[in-house]
């Protein structure tokens, strides 16, 4: 017997959204007001996709108590990019037909939760999903499948019933660890 796609699992920097240049410019002005350059084609090539915490330790900040300084530094200047944040148009579509024939659709990310769903916000799509899952909801990120295999069993789906859309190295072998079929999205 053939299983049907009934889950569509979406991460949401660089996949279902365009976020690269907001989250750069937060980094980059959050950075340099701790006397950090960031280095544009090393954090587009390196860290993008990145969970913060990671990020920082990668870039030497060795002090967690100036990683979270840090990190909430950022996560405050970050809405003042939201205008340069483009929705992935035809994945959208893709997604709200496929929730208009019974689908379900949910996004699954290593991103903060608040930006997330402030982008969601700003964008008016923060109603067009079925659940979300961010970084801080499972111990392990990507590459392991954690999230992945966490949102299936919260909707009742095997892997055989479910299609990932990623657009990172990480992204696609937590996919494919997972077991499900998966699509690489280039923005």
């Amino acid at each position: 017997m053939e299983n049907r796609i009934r889950l569509l699992l979406m991460d949401f920097d660089g996949t279902l959204a365009d976020t690269r240049e907001a989250h750069y410019l937060a980094y980059a002005r959050t950075l340099r007001e701790a006397g950090i350059v960031l280095d544009r084609t090393e954090y587009d090539t390196r860290f993008f996709g990145m969970r913060c915490a990671e990020f920082l330790a990668a870039l030497g900040i060795g002090d967690e108590a100036e990683r979270e300084r840090i990190r909430r530094r950022k996560i405050e200047l970050y809405p003042e990019y939201f205008d340069l944040v483009r929705l992935n148009r035809p994945l959208w579509d893709f997604a709200q037909s496929f929730r208009a024939a019974g689908g379900r659709a949910w996004v699954v990310s290593t991103g903060s939760r608040d930006n997330i769903l402030g982008v969601m916000r700003r964008l008016g799509i923060e109603a067009g999903v079925d659940g979300l899952l961010a970084g801080g909801d499972v111990a392990r990120s990507k590459p392991a499948p954690d999230a992945f295999l966490l949102a299936m069993e919260r909707e009742g789906v095997a892997p055989g019933e479910t299609l990932v859309f990623e657009d990172s190295a990480v992204g696609l072998e937590a996919a494919r660890r997972s077991g499900a079929a998966y699509i690489a999205v280039k923005l």
